[in-house]
């Protein structure tokens, strides 16, 4: 039980943290932290539960890193859903907390693309742009895949895993800064369930892709490290 305990707080905290970043500090006018910081806000959510948990759970906070996992040869199937769902209720537990405070300034609003921190795609986002649901497939779909590379080698017996929380959470802070205008990032599935349960309507019309993509990435991530970089298949 502590292992999904420890992957319901890490989740939480990756999701108020993050998404608690984009809502509430992001826009504030002349001192917001814009995208860089909400980019720097969700790595570092990850590089500390991944030091103030991980050793309990292995630190994954998200479905699509479980399945990439289990794909690797890494994690066990008997411990998939309880995890996926460990993280699902921590990321609807963190969601309902950033509402409530949101309600208690009389700002939470549910309109336009992104409202809430939601992901989203064929909708005019930032700077106006509108990507393709081909466009904001692809781009989950590849950077979960590079995540999943990232975490199986940071955290493979050959590297040094004292810094595996700081390679993993720089990681996830480039994934964002690349794709916050595309999809306003989700590479996982549970982040993006929480958000989209609040807000519901096209959020929720849209969630597949946000399953979909990181989960496949994720997999054919794993799978990539699995036969082609690890090196207990490549000897010298």
């Amino acid at each position: 039980m502590k292992k999904y305990f420890a992957e319901f707080f890490g989740t939480f905290w990756l999701v108020f943290g993050g998404c608690g970043s984009a809502v509430f500090a992001a826009g504030v006018p002349e001192i917001g932290i814009g995208l860089l910081g909400v980019s720097l806000a969700f790595g570092l959510t990850v590089l500390t539960m991944a030091y103030a948990v991980g050793h309990i759970s292995g630190g994954h906070f998200n479905p699509a890193v479980s399945v990439g996992l289990f794909a690797s040869g890494r994690f066990e199937a008997k411990q998939l859903l309880p995890y996926i769902a460990s993280q699902v209720l921590g990321a609807t537990a963190a969601a309902a907390v950033l509402y409530l405070i949101l309600n208690g300034a009389d700002a939470f609003s549910a309109e336009g693309p992104g409202a809430f921190a939601t992901n989203f795609y064929e909708m005019p986002g930032y700077a106006g742009r509108s990507f393709s649901m081909a466009a904001a497939f692809a781009a989950e779909f590849v950077l979960t895949a590079f995540f999943l590379i990232v975490i199986l080698g940071a955290t493979d017996k050959y590297a040094n895993g004292k810094f595996a929380g700081i390679a993993i959470g720089l990681a996830l802070t480039l994934i964002h800064l690349i794709s916050i205008p595309i999809t306003n990032t989700s590479v996982n599935p549970a982040r993006s369930t929480s958000q989209a349960l609040f807000v519901q309507g096209e959020a929720l019309g849209q969630l597949w892709l946000f399953w979909v993509a990181p989960i496949a990435g994720a997999i054919v991530g794993g799978l990539i490290y699995k036969f082609l970089l690890q090196k207990d298949n490549n000897p010298e």
